[in-house]
Formats: structure tokens, sequence, C-alpha cells
């Protein structure tokens, strides 16, 4: 069932976790924010947990320095380049393609995603501010093109 809405013209588009609270803060903003960088950071805690136990069964395995090396630095090199993108999208669109093709990076360090939501949430709702001038935007356009002359042109007194 689809709802009609409520003002004509574009529509807030939701975020992920807030919906489109993020547009009057309102309806539990703050407590999802909260929640959001609680999560977050609890996730790349645990994230870090499981990859302390991998580093482990590295060193069980005995597959040398290099090897174990090798691994740290994949995964602090994925983290940082995955921080960055993830930091970059909250503030502008990627193109589709490129981040199809950033998938697989973006999984290997989803330490530093997981990071970058929770820094983003402290300040603002992931997304909010390229969400809002997106919004704002087709807001202005909207306007522009729905707004009236008022008489007819042709029928302009003239000054002398």
């Amino acid at each position: 069932m689809s709802e009609e809405p409520t003002t004509p013209g574009p529509q807030p588009e939701p975020i992920r976790f807030f919906g489109t609270t993020w547009l009057a803060h309102d309806g539990g903003y703050g407590v999802r924010r909260a929640g959001v960088a609680a999560g977050s950071l609890l996730a790349a805690a645990a994230g870090c947990f499981v990859l302390r136990f991998a580093y482990e069964g590295l060193a069980i395995a005995d597959v040398g320095t290099f090897v174990n090396l090798l691994v740290v630095v994949m995964f602090a090199i994925c983290s940082a380049i995955a921080f960055r993108r993830t930091w970059e999208g909250f503030t502008k669109r990627h193109d589709p393609a490129s981040q199809a093709q950033m998938r697989g990076l973006l999984t290997i360090g989803f330490i530093g995603v997981l990071l970058a939501y929770f820094f983003r949430s402290l300040r603002e709702a992931p997304g909010e501010q390229l969400h809002r001038e997106e919004y704002e935007t087709a807001r202005a356009q909207y306007k522009k093109r729905t707004s009236r002359r008022t008489g007819n042109p042709s029928r302009k007194k003239r000054r002398a």
C-alpha cells in the first residue's frame, strides 16, 4: 500500500537506520545516532577481535614472518582506503560502476567502513549532509518550476 506524499514536490530520501527523521531531527533521531555510533564501534571492535584470531591462526600455522606482515599490511591499507572512500561517500555520490569495483576492497577493509560510520554519526546521520543538499536543491528547482507569473507581460504599463 503506497502512501501519498503530504506535500507536493520532491520527497526526502530515507537514510539507512534513520528513515526520513534526519530532515527535522525528530522521531528518535538522537537515539538512533547514538545507536549507530555504539553499534558501529562495537562491530569494529568485534571485527578486530576476529582478525586477531585469524592472525593467531597464521602464527600457529607458522606460515612465516613475511606472510604475517603481508596480511597485517593488507588489512591496514584496505581499512584505510575503505575509511576514506566511505567518508567521501557521506558528502558526494560515487559512480555506481566504481562502487561495484570497490566492493571487494570495502569488504576486506570493513573495519575502516565501520569506523567511518562511527565518527560520522558523532556529528550527524551518516550521509545527512549529502541528502540535505540534494533535497534542498530539488525543492528549490521544484519551487522555481512551479512558481507562476502574475499578469500578462505584454499588458505591462510602461513608464514614461
